[in-house]
């Protein structure tokens, strides 16, 4: 019976993770947007998935459907593998397996370093799966949103863009989370964007606040169940945490991520943008 026949809780915990690492349905997968840490020591035959080199394009752009099966083929995920998700991207990782139809997705909430919390070691030791052959899919608009979509829903009633960036970023004083290079982009927000940061909905270890504190954020910020809501960040990452906060944690029916969040937005150059506060002229680019 696969470990993952029941669905109704997508989250796992480290003894979960222990319990399955030799059953082969079970792919343990780290996602992050570097290889620094994977490489320092990882979950025992976990693979890594690099957001820049398996998720974007080097223009950081996301890849296509196509190279995302890709990804799920090379990774030796195929229809029946529970696919386990944790680090820094765990999920983003999450988020594209469920969007993308794949049922059998968990998530290993919180930081990476709660694997070593109950005595495991970590493994230096890369791993080679069989590949396998995935079917064909079609991103579900219930949870996937495009760039076309989101400008549809500027100034739909009942809807709202959120802004789960920094301050930084939404004022447009940054375009990436830590800074800026010459030529990355233009910064600021979708216009009419609600900004309400990641960090009101986590706590300072990485895992989510309690179901009130989250809801009584939101609701500070205008944001009820009953708006159709799209969230945003720069890779999708941030933007993937509050999708699950808001989707499991908190019950809200209507949710879905703008896979290219802004590192497509802002690199395009006829996107609409606004920067904060109002009175700010121009945009500042870099």
């Amino acid at each position: 019976m696969n470990p993952d026949s029941s669905l109704t809780d997508p989250l796992v915990d480290a003894d979960w993770v222990a319990a399955h690492l030799a059953d082969e349905s079970v792919r343990v997968i780290e996602v992050d947007v570097a290889s620094t840490a994977y490489e320092r020591g990882h979950i025992p035959g976990a693979l890594l998935w690099n957001i820049y080199r398996d998720l974007r394009r080097p223009d950081y752009s996301s890849v296509s459907t196509g190279e995302l099966e890709g990804v799920f083929a090379r990774s030796g995920i195929d229809r029946e593998t529970t696919a386990v998700f944790y680090g820094y991207g765990a999920h983003l990782g999450f988020w594209l397996m469920r969007s993308h139809g794949h049922g059998r997705a968990r998530l290993l909430d919180g930081p990476r370093e709660q694997w070593l919390d109950g005595g495991p070691s970590w493994s230096d030791e890369e791993q080679a799966p069989r590949p396998s052959v995935y079917p064909a899919t079609i991103a579900d608009p219930r949870l996937s949103s495009t760039r076309r979509a989101v400008l549809a829903m500027l100034d739909e009633p009942g809807t709202v863009v959120l802004d789960v960036r920094s301050q930084a970023e939404y004022d447009g004083e940054r375009f990436w989370p830590s800074g800026a290079t010459e030529g990355a982009g233009r910064a600021g927000h979708i216009p009419g964007s609600v900004h309400l940061s990641i960090e009101s909905l986590r706590d300072p270890s990485g895992r989510f606040k309690d179901a009130g504190e989250m809801q009584h954020a939101l609701l500070s910020a205008g944001i009820t169940p009953e708006h159709r809501i799209v969230t945003y960040c720069t890779i999708g990452n941030r933007a993937a945490q509050a999708w699950f906060a808001l989707s499991y944690l908190l019950d809200y029916p209507d949710v879905s991520v703008y896979r290219g969040s802004w590192a497509e937005w802002g690199l395009l150059p006829d996107t609409p943008i606004e920067t904060s506060p109002a009175e700010r002229t121009r945009v500042i680019a870099y």
